[in-house]
């Protein structure tokens, strides 16, 4: 019997007491997203001493904005990116393993209105299961109309000729990132959330650290690291800028941009819409992208494929034909479309698509398609793109390029494969599916010491009790009302005017555990912001 960890508290003054130690670290991390997080758990995992700075909270940018896939990535299939979906797919395999209480298999039907469409995506479906080999979650299955309609019991009926069922993965991604950061500090790092990198540090005209600021107290620290990962997302060209505006000396060429931003955007709206447990992919709308609507969390995530943007806001809000688009061609598959009346909440994530980088003296290395890492003549090292699933993967390929820089000591890779976030040391088989409800099966192993603090038997909405609002300010790093009901629990994005309705609550029990102002005014605006859509 595997006898669950003692949670790690996570109180604010301690955090700042360790930072104001002047540790000499042999890598800092800025960025506390899910690439960032699993830098610092592998290095951690790797004996390095490491620290993680984010501006914000964890997972508060793109990686709590996901469509929730674990997945190898259909549309790369399609696009003949062999190797990505095939590392995907093992990775998937891998991050199920390790956080089961996290993330599941879910399975997917692709319904056919037309004759060739079953054959079509069902041949590309098998080589899916083909490229997972052993790490397969199920095969893919030919479907009638009758069992079509019975896993998609809300299809529309007409004219349908029958679906293509097969599997892929789904999670909870805030609660994920959440995870691999806890997992880190269990192996030694030291995390730090509302702490803003302002600038870097310099000796010889290499990066040796990080200046930083706590964003709640304003207090200004110097942390000193060996090697500087640059992990903050669509955001990195603001410390890639620094670093340059820094070496302008050398006669180097301004800092051209990296990253291009796209955007994904989400409406939520009741189960009801889709009736069942299996999500409907639709592998090619009306204009060539893809469509998800995807059971989650007792609700259900209509979204799409990304479409490009401009602008790197931390709140961004959906374009109207984006909005108008998701729901008209859910119309098209749906026996009862959704209206804007029945959306509970809308969400967009911003995601960091990589420019091609010209030979400007920088050392660049596309690690694949989908993620970048780039050191610059100073040592700072930068990753962005990529995908969720594949974070572990990118971890290594981020550790490998600041070895082979002689930043950091060349340490055996691999250290992450088996390595059990917190929480899923836990029964699979006590594992209920994220389709459900929220509740303590999130919390995995960690749902004893939940249980055991006051207001267990205190439940503010459906699978949210006061002991879990207490569990995120002692254990989770939670210190405002959005913390709580964005990311610990999934309130906002699943129904924004019950997330403003229990605010007052959760503020007062938030208050109450850490003595900081939890910023409920904030949050109240920001549900309505949820709520708006673009007309």
């Amino acid at each position: 019997m595997i006898t669950p960890r003692t949670p790690a508290p996570t109180s604010r003054p301690a955090l700042l007491a360790q930072l104001r130690q002047g540790t000499q670290y042999d890598i800092a991390v800025v960025g506390g997203g899910a690439t960032g997080l699993g830098v610092a758990l592998d290095a951690a995992a790797r004996g390095f001493k490491v620290v993680l700075i984010e501006s914000h909270d964890f997972a508060k940018g793109t990686s709590s904005r996901a469509t929730k896939l674990v997945h190898g990535g259909v549309r790369y299939l399609a696009q003949g990116n062999i190797s990505l979906v095939r590392e995907a797919l093992h990775e998937r395999t891998t991050l199920l393993r390790n956080a089961p209480h996290l993330a599941q298999p879910l399975a997917f039907v692709t319904p056919s209105y037309r004759w060739w469409e079953a054959p079509f995506y069902g041949i590309g479906l098998t080589m899916y299961d083909v490229l997972a080999g052993k790490a397969g979650l199920g095969s893919t299955e030919f479907l009638g109309t009758e069992k079509t309609l019975g896993l998609l019991p809300t299809a529309r009926p007409e004219g349908l000729k029958g679906g293509v069922k097969y599997w892929d993965g789904q999670f909870n991604d805030a609660r994920m990132a959440l995870a691999i950061g806890r997992t880190a500090v269990e192996q030694g790092a030291l995390l730090v959330n509302y702490c803003q990198a302002t600038d870097l540090l310099y000796a010889d005209g290499k990066v040796c650290g990080v200046q930083c600021q706590d964003t709640l107290g304003g207090e200004s620290f110097q942390i000193a690291a060996s090697c500087v990962i640059n992990a903050t997302g669509v955001w990195v060209d603001a410390l890639r800028e620094k670093d340059g505006t820094a070496n302008a000396h050398d006669g180097r060429r301004p800092t051209k941009p990296m990253v291009a931003p796209s955007q994904g955007v989400h409406l939520v709206v009741d189960r009801e819409f889709l009736g069942g447990d299996t999500a409907l992919m639709v592998p090619k709308t009306a204009d060539g992208r893809v469509l998800f609507a995807v059971p989650w969390l007792g609700k259900v995530i209509l979204g799409t494929t990304d479409t490009p943007r401009h602008d790197l806001a931390r709140e961004p809000l959906p374009f109207k034909e984006e909005v108008d688009f998701i729901l008209s061609e859910s119309a098209r598959y749906l026996r009862r479309a959704p209206t804007r009346a029945d959306v509970k909440s809308v969400w967009v994530g911003l995601r960091p698509l990589v420019k091609p980088q010209d030979d400007d003296g920088d050392n660049t290395k596309g690690l694949s398609r989908e993620h970048t890492v780039l050191v610059s003549r100073s040592g700072l090292v930068t990753v962005t793109g990529g995908k969720w699933t594949t974070y572990r993967a990118m971890a290594e390929d981020v550790l490998d390029a600041c070895a082979n820089r002689y930043l950091i000591e060349n340490r055996p890779k691999g250290v992450t494969v088996q390595l059990p976030l917190v929480g899923g040391d836990v029964d699979t088989a006590t594992v209920h599916p994220l389709c459900d409800a929220p509740g303590l099966h999130s919390y995995g192993s960690e749902a004893p010491a939940v249980a055991a603090l006051p207001g267990a038997d205190v439940e503010l909405a459906p699978g949210l009790t006061e002991a879990m609002v207490r569990f995120a300010a002692r254990f989770e790093y939670a210190i405002t009302v959005e913390d709580m009901l964005a990311r610990r629990a999934r309130l906002l994005f699943l129904d924004a005017r019950l997330a403003a309705q229990l605010a007052p609550r959760v503020a007062a029990i938030l208050r109450e555990e850490t003595g900081i102002d939890p910023d409920l005014a904030a949050f109240e605006a920001l549900a309505q912001h949820y709520l708006e859509l673009p007309v």
